[in-house]
């Protein structure tokens, strides 16, 4: 591309209004050395290095967002035409089942405490008393509070620092912060009672739910719960004395240590470590189980709150909704769902109200205005009921709003544009309105007076707000007037500000004075459990001969019963099936075929003779192609005939003689074959063959017959379709997931062409529906569980394992979950898979646990239906990639009539080496290296002068170019593991072309994941390394991948359903906005007992967040959502343990930096790219939309990962599986170097530190003796420690376990020169 048309970004403004550009030297270099990618994630890099430089630049960066314009109609809500829907929508769906008992203190262990200064914080919500003016605020989820003093003092010393005067900043003393409530909860949102005698709080104390909690209040010295570090401090007035307190202090750390020791907790240390933690008085005002709730505001009355409460859709981010509470009174319980919603959602134009709980925007941010009207914030932009992201802040998100309870009628108060307007605050004499706003590239603290309507932006200040996201931990920090509201007290910068006030002529309030911060210091206290962690020897697993394969699917059962058949990783295999042999395990065998270099997919048995097979071969350019084989004679005969086509479920009819009809399904396109060839008439198909009398000898084909198209709602290309032949050829019974119906073919069509169906039993959110032939009983896999009823039992009502409101009749039959259900053709036995294992019932056997699936309306049996199962253990293996490489090599060198010596040793001289191994840029750094690779592990590597080349090794020059370990997508996303046909993946061949040889996917699916990383570890597909979480244990809406944790029992199948399917390749799991922290604990222990990491979704919720770090999770995926932290968070998170890995590309803080790739790099028009990809799915980001760098919140986000990582932070690279795959991981290296690391520290992201949190260090990550040989040769004239870092898209060569491939084509190098799998046609140009 020439420069002229390289994007140009206009250099950043300055707080004071100096503008900062590149420099000349940067561009001419950048011009000469890189194309067109590469300059652009240059002007990323150098863009984003201003951040690092100009501290201030990087204060107005701080929370970024976006929005459009919407017109506001003002309605009354409740009128007599238009109902509230939420009056008719019953919130008794989610959780399935209800939690049991957890306390998140002491039933979890917490060994390790960490202790530190700070005189800054993070998004500091606070409350300012209404009569003493102490100011109460939270850090870190502990709450702690400031004596008036502390900025009392500022009104009569001119000197006190502010914006403009930070070298005066030592004549102000600071005061220290006096905490009033520490320990494992996570306590925030601190509110006074309109008289001060209470402070409300929300904290997520006991089981985990953020509730609103409710404490006495006396003071900040007398609540002062560690008065040994504060002078004159007594605590009498709070009903504890002092001497009680020292004395519980005095055992904190014997009793610390016996709670971590699993010591079961006495009430008389209950009351000692309550009273350490300052809430020895607290007690509930909310019992929420489920939904969770925040911003407690008392009504004036003082006997009530209004709070938001959240509630997640099948989206786990929550909309808001405003619930009233009474106080309760000393001592009471509350009941578990208490409280009455006087402020809902409101619907898109077309909901109705059963759509109520899918509505993902709703009100928040609730205060009082007189004695029935609420004022609150809530975000406009999304009108169409589904929250995005990327929305223009400068156009506005949020707007405010008035509702009067009495009238039920909602007037604006403040509209969305400009810049939006969000948490707003009230002054004491109910005149002022206070919120925050985006004023261009500042945040403005903005009063409007309600009497004149007047608007003053009165300070610039501030941190940018977060109503660009869901931010249930507040769009602003909340903030308060003072007593006499004569000055606000807000968090802006990681400090406290006090904003004088004074009325002018008009009465209305403006600016008095300049701002100045409230000095403060705090001393941190954290307890913190130990950062999940575990090995997996890689090297062993992949370095041996063949490696077993654990996922299968496509299961089918042959009429008796007897045998069985499966799909794995591309092979069809059958096994027979013995009951005898129960919990031991069996080889299977494969199923003969005609093409054994082809994928082979979806068996099933024709019926009457349980030795044929058919099933459907996979070609990526003739498709699908049926095959009949005969498992006792070993033919194989292909069914000819059929156009060219994706087909599924071939099946024949039970008919008598070799005359038969066939049925199949055609799928159109999808993901990896693309949407270009034989796309038309999707759907269902029948024809006729003839059986040959015998099958003997391989070759023969037999003809399809008469092959049409039948109108049907069968959806094709789902995953779990199957179906089968009915009184001969009379009907087909059809099963997909959530639904089994029969389609009458007898009965012939109707004149419109459609045949009638009959629905034998649906299901309300399950995932598999199975009805036997005889139609008398029905499996199901719901909630991940199989399960059996009658079909009398049902009353055609759907299906459903809800306790309390599961379908009568229900037999749990499963025990820690099940897949690919099926029944004989007797329906007496049913069959399942979990990973490795067969399992079986004969289900006229549940009679012996009648009593107990009657008795048990939880687990509905399974504690003895346990005992009844049939389990048979299944062995398939293949050859490892290894042990082909060395066999690929051996046979390329005699093909070349060469010496077989040393001929599976493949050498790299001349090069620069990162070797990685001790992360230390001096000791990793060799010139003039070689490496000696022998059968795909490393064998040697260092000096030239201290490596010897064996005799007959290949040899490559590297011409003095960069050799450094392949890199490591620690959060890497794509979307082929679900395609149902076995097509050669073109996104793994893109991640591998990129330089990527190892991709950790934390969300994928339990099954099909492992079977493509089987696909691509037999060799049936080219591609990286791949380890996943399997699906993500979710805890929103979503009812096919939900999964509560309500005891450790679920927790531990949550885990056994990854591990089963994986193996020893399945090392992690992924919490995904699990809503209680105690379903968070539990899977945590769990996950120590099976050897598996924690890598949860992040970026949403500060709050959960901070807890997966105290609590020891391995990662926390994505960066938090406020993207400049201060030295709280920062010392928190670099010394937890926790890794980080912040995908700046999908940043939840502000517009994604995905958008900044998309609008400065021609990725349409690239030619790897091209050669790689879709091309469709680039030419989706041809036209972006343009936006001011303060924008992209990512550049804050780099610079705090930045600081943490010279703390000691491990931060990985993971690119999220965004547009444009490949490259945009380089973009997120890119975006990682801005804040200030080395391109060295980049480097090491990518690779060692990525190995050590994963656990695959052993074999992978750096460059040394016994690793497996993962590695990326560079082009002599890249600099990668002193070049761009945009230079790391210069890839010659990659090398992934010894096997080299030409970067730019992906054509094999080495061992077997020039070979190049054709992919599937999925461009038209």
């Amino acid at each position: 591309m020439d420069d002229a048309k390289m994007p140009v970004l206009p250099p950043p403004s300055v707080a004071n209004g100096t503008n900062i550009s590149r420099s000349n030297e940067r561009r001419a270099r950048h011009r000469r050395r890189l194309g067109q990618l590469g300059r652009a994630l240059l002007v990323i890099c150098a863009t984003l290095q201003i951040s690092a430089l100009l501290p201030d630049l990087v204060q107005r960066f701080a929370g970024t967002s976006v929005d459009s314009k919407i017109i506001i109609v003002q309605r009354p809500i409740n009128s007599a035409s238009n109902a509230d829907p939420a009056g008719e929508w019953k919130d008794d769906t989610w959780p399935l089942r209800a939690p049991t008992p957890w306390d998140i203190s002491t039933d979890f262990p917490f060994p390790r405490t960490l202790e530190y200064d700070v005189d800054e914080g993070t998004w500091l919500r606070l409350d300012v008393h209404p009569t003493s003016g102490e100011i109460v605020f939270d850090m870190l989820g502990d709450l702690y509070c400031l004596p008036a003093s502390s900025y009392l003092q500022l009104s009569t010393n001119s000197s006190s620092p502010s914006l403009k005067s930070e070298s005066t900043k030592d004549e102000t003393i600071s005061t220290a912060a006096r905490p009033i409530l520490l320990g494992i909860p996570h306590d925030s949102d601190p509110r006074f009672s309109p008289d001060g005698s209470l402070l409300v709080f929300r904290s997520d104390a006991e089981l985990g739910v953020e509730n609103i909690w409710v404490t006495d209040w006396t003071g900040c010295e007398s609540m002062n719960i560690r008065p040994h570090l504060h002078a004159n401090n007594d605590t009498s007035e709070f009903g504890v004395n002092t001497s009680e307190l020292v004395d519980a202090l005095n055992v904190r750390e014997v009793e610390d240590d016996m709670l971590t020791n699993g010591i079961k907790e006495t009430s008389e240390r209950k009351r000692r470590r309550l009273l350490r933690e300052g809430r020895l008085h607290a007690q509930r005002v909310t019992n929420e189980t489920y939904r969770w709730v925040s911003d407690a505001r008392f009504h004036p009355n003082g006997s009530e709150i209004i709070a938001t409460k959240w509630h997640t859709s099948t989206r786990s981010l929550g909309a808001g909704e405003g619930w009233l509470y009474a106080l309760p009174a000393k001592n009471s319980q509350i009941e578990a769902g208490s409280g009455r919603r006087v402020v809902g959602r409101e619907l898109p134009l077309g909901w109705s109200a059963a759509d109520y709980g899918e509505q993902q925007v709703g009100p928040e941010q609730f205060i009082w205005h007189g004695e029935d009207a609420l004022i609150f914030a809530k975000n406009v932009e999304d009108s169409a009921g589904s929250f995005n992201y990327d929305k223009d802040v400068h156009s506005g998100i949020y707007a405010i709003f008035e509702r009067n309870l009495t009238t039920n009628r909602t007037k604006i108060l403040v509209p969305p544009s400009p810049g939006g307007a969000s948490r707003p605050e009230l002054s004491r004499d109910g005149r002022t309105l206070a919120f925050v706003r985006r004023v261009r590239d500042k945040e403005a603290l903005v009063l409007k007076d309600l009497q004149s309507g007047t608007l003053h932006n009165i300070w610039y200040g501030l941190t940018f707000d977060l109503s660009v996201i869901s931010a249930p931990m507040g769009t602003y920090p909340s903030f308060s007037f003072t007593p006499n509201d004569n000055a606000i007290v807000i968090w802006a910068a990681g400090k406290l500000w006090h904003i004088p006030l004074v009325a002018d002529a008009l009465g209305e309030k403006v600016l008095a004075d300049e701002p100045r911060i409230i000095p403060f210091s705090a001393h941190v206290e954290k307890r913190l459990a130990e950062t999940r962690a575990s090995s997996t020897d890689l090297r062993v697993l992949e370095t041996a001969p063949t490696q077993r394969l654990h996922a299968f699917v496509d299961l089918t059962v042959d009429d008796a019963g007897a045998r069985v058949a499966f799909q794995g990783a591309g092979v069809s295999y059958y096994l027979d099936f013995d009951s005898a042999s129960s919990w031991k395990s069996k080889a299977a065998q494969k199923v003969p075929v005609l093409h054994p270099e082809e994928a082979y997919y979806s068996p099933s048995f024709v019926p009457g003779n349980s030795d044929q097979i058919i099933h459907a071969r996979w070609s990526d350019r003739n498709f699908s192609t049926l095959e009949l084989a005969d498992l006792s004679t070993g033919a194989a005969y292909e069914l000819s005939d059929l156009p060219l086509g994706r087909y599924i479920n071939p099946i024949l009819c039970s008919c008598t003689g070799n005359n038969r009809q066939i049925a199949f399904i055609k799928a159109a396109g999808d993901y990896l074959t693309g949407n270009i060839v034989a796309t038309a008439d999707p759907g269902l198909y029948i024809g006729e063959i003839t059986l040959p009398d015998s099958l003997t000898g391989s070759g023969s084909s037999v003809p399809i017959r008469n092959v049409r198209h039948l109108r049907s709602q069968i959806s094709s290309g789902e995953d779990r379709t199957t179906l089968k032949f009915l009184d001969g050829n009379k009907k087909l019974l059809v099963h997909q997931s959530g639904r089994a119906f029969v389609i009458d073919l007898e009965g012939g069509p109707s004149t419109s062409g459609d045949y009638n169906h009959t629905t034998i039993a649906n299901g309300l959110m399950a995932a598999e529906v199975t009805t036997t032939v005889q139609q008398d009983k029905i499996a199901f896999v719901d909630a991940y569980n199989v399960f059996v009823v009658r079909k009398n039992d049902i009353d055609n009502e759907p299906i459903w394992s809800k306790p309390g409101s599961a379908t009568k009749g229900i037999a749990r039959v499963s025990l820690d979950g099940g897949h690919h259900v099926q029944w004989d053709a007797s329906g007496k036995r049913l069959f399942w898979l979990l990973g490795p294992y067969l399992h079986s019932l004969e289900v006229p056997r549940l009679s012996k646990c009648q009593s107990e699936i009657e008795a048990d309306g939880v687990r509905f049996g399974i504690d003895c239906i346990k005992d009844l199962l049939d389990v048979q253990e299944v062995e398939v293996s293949y050859p490892t990639d290894i042990a082909r490489l060395s066999r690929d090599a051996y046979a390329e060198a005699r093909a070349r009539a060469a010496d077989t010596q040393n001929a599976d040793v493949y050498a790299i001289t001349n090069a620069t080496a990162l070797t990685m191994v001790s992360g230390a840029l001096s000791y990793d750094f060799v010139r003039d290296a070689t490496l000696v690779i022998r059968g795909g592990i490393i064998e040697n590597v260092g000096p030239a002068s201290s490596v010897a080349i064996p005799h007959g090794a290949t040899v490559l020059n590297a011409d003095g170019g960069f050799v450094v370990p392949g890199f490591i997508d620690v959060h890497a996303h794509w979307s082929g593991f679900s395609n149902i046909f076995p097509a050669r993946s073109w996104e793994l061949e893109t991640f591998l072309a990129y330089g990527v040889t190892t991709l950790h996917n934390p969300s994928s699916d339990n099954v099909r994941g492992f079977v493509e990383r089987g696909r691509v570890e037999n060799g049936g597909m080219v591609g990286p390394r791949i380890f996943h979480t399997g699906d993500v244990i979710y805890g929103a809406g979503w009812g096919e991948i939900h999964n509560d944790v309500a005891d450790l029992n679920d927790a531990r199948s949550a885990l056994i359903r990854i591990k089963a399917e994986g193996g020893p390749a399945s090392f992690s799991y992924k919490n995904y906005n699990q809503y209680s922290r105690a379903s968070r604990q539990r899977l945590l222990l769990e996950a120590r007992n099976l050897s598996m990491l924690c890598v949860p979704e992040g970026g949403m919720n500060q709050d959960w967040d901070l807890t997966y770090i105290v609590d020891g999770m391995t990662t926390v995926e994505h960066a938090l959502p406020i993207s400049t932290l201060y030295e709280d968070v920062l010392t928190l998170y670099a010394l937890s343990g926790t890794g980080a890995t912040p995908t700046h590309i999908v940043n939840y803080g502000g517009t994604m930096g995905e958008q900044f790739v998309w609008a400065n790099v021609d990725i349409a028009n690239d030619q790897k790219l091209r050669r790689f990809t879709r091309h469709d799915l680039l030419e989706n980001h041809i036209e972006t939309t343009h936006r001011p760098l303060d924008s992209f919140a990512f550049f804050n986000t780099s610079t705090s990962i930045a600081k943490m990582v010279r703390k000691g932070l491990r931060t990985h690279i993971g690119a999220h599986g965004e547009a444009p795959l490949g490259l945009i991981y380089h973009a997120e290296m890119a975006f990682t170097a801005a804040g200030g690391l080395s391109n060295f520290e980049v480097l090491r992201a990518a690779t060692s530190d990525a190995a050590i949190t994963l656990g695959i260090d052993s074999a992978v990550g750096s460059l040394e003796r016994g690793k497996l040989a993962d590695i990326i040769v560079y082009s002599p004239e890249v600099d990668l420690l002193q070049g761009d870092i945009g230079e790391t898209l210069q890839i010659r060569l990659v090398v992934r376990g010894g096997r080299v491939w030409d970067a730019e084509t992906m054509v094999e190098e080495w061992p077997k020169k020039g070979r190049k799998a054709l992919m599937p046609i999925i461009n038209a140009d």
